[in-house]
């Protein structure tokens, strides 16, 4: 994963679950991240959309974890944001004449779903409560 939506996914969390009881807008957490309110919301509609957190609209509108912060793996909040494996990307058009390029793509595929399936089961045995002790 080449950009910082993990990141970025990982910061909202653990605000939230540091203010377990508050709605939490999009401004003051941009605010922690230093990133605009917009990224914010579009990544707060992804966590929304795995379940991972409610939200409100309106004057006293925010956002809160969905349901305890000891309930939710970090593999929850990585999954949620995915866009690609850990390894990055296969080339699009290896040659099919080479011995290699005709079947790289099959043994990366191989390769990167045991990456993958390391990482979750990595981030699987963390729950959100957890990373959060650390800023306590």
């Amino acid at each position: 994963m080449n950009n910082t939506r993990f990141a970025t996914a990982i910061h909202i969390m653990t605000l939230l679950a540091e203010s377990p009881q508050d709605w939490l807008t999009s401004e003051w957490m941009a605010g922690s991240i230093n990133i605009n309110p917009v990224i914010v919301r579009k990544e707060i509609g992804v966590l929304k959309e795995a379940g991972l957190i409610i939200s409100r609209q309106g004057k006293v509108g925010g956002t809160q974890l969905a349901k305890s912060a000891d309930l939710i793996t970090i593999s929850d909040i990585y999954l949620a944001v995915k866009n690609t494996e850990v390894l990055g990307k296969r080339n699009n058009n290896p040659n099919p004449i080479c011995t290699v390029g005709r079947n790289i793509n099959s043994h990366l595929n191989v390769l990167f779903g045991e990456t993958d399936q390391l990482v979750l089961k990595f981030l699987g045995n963390k729950t959100l409560k957890e990373f959060t002790e650390q800023f306590a």
